[in-house]
């Protein structure tokens, strides 16, 4: 194996910050970042060269948010891929009850797989697209991470959410100019108070961007 293939296979060892992050679920995070690092590849969840930041660039950067969602509440994950970030926030957040919706049948089955695994009580997994979803407007949040631009996420997230519910959306550095581009769906939609929230300051090296916004 060259120097370059060794590198790019190495697990990122634990930050300092996970201890922080997860508190009294760690070894559940510890459990699932190793699972996901031992399979994500293999499975087509995680590209080649994730696992030298797989714990930064991943599962912190999904976990940080953990502190925006309320105790209690139903909170859906749109495309919910490998867990990234429904998966981790229902470690992080066992108070919280979470829907990962994924439409695809290997996505589904890992994260099925890991629900089981990990013995997580406040986890449903559905099969479905965003739009595909039949309950209605009764989530009292939706998240998404790493799914689509703004302008085309609004319509797939907020008819889902209830009135006075919230959009939490993990974004990057160009979350300010997707609201920007966004314009027409949020008065579509009605979203009120739609800004841009950084998470994990002060605790991870690089805070999550994350859109807020309440839908009304």
């Amino acid at each position: 194996m060259s120097d370059v293939s060794r590198e790019t296979s190495v697990l990122e060892s634990e930050p300092d910050a996970a201890a922080t992050v997860f508190g009294p679920q760690l070894e559940l995070a510890r459990r699932f970042t190793a699972a996901l690092a031992d399979q994500g590849e293999e499975r087509g969840l995680i590209g080649p060269l994730e696992l030298p930041r797989l714990w930064t660039r991943h599962i912190l950067n999904s976990a940080v948010a953990a502190p925006l969602f309320e105790a209690g509440a139903r909170v859906g994950d749109i495309g919910s891929g490998a867990g990234l970030p429904g998966l981790v926030l229902a470690i992080a957040r066992p108070d919280v009850r979470w829907v990962l919706i994924e439409p695809m049948e290997r996505r589904i089955a890992w994260l099925t797989e890991q629900v089981a695994a990990l013995e997580l009580t406040n986890v449903e997994v559905v099969r479905a697209r965003g739009e595909e979803w039949v309950e209605g407007p009764v989530l009292d949040a939706v998240t998404a991470r790493a799914v689509s631009a703004l302008r085309t996420l609004i319509p797939l997230t907020a008819p889902l959410v209830r009135d006075g519910g919230e959009l939490v959306l993990l974004k990057g550095a160009n979350a300010a100019n997707e609201i920007t581009a966004a314009e027409k769906q949020i008065r579509k939609f009605r979203l009120t108070d739609v800004r841009v929230e950084p998470v994990g300051e002060g605790v991870i090296d690089e805070p999550t961007r994350v859109i807020r916004a309440t839908v009304r």
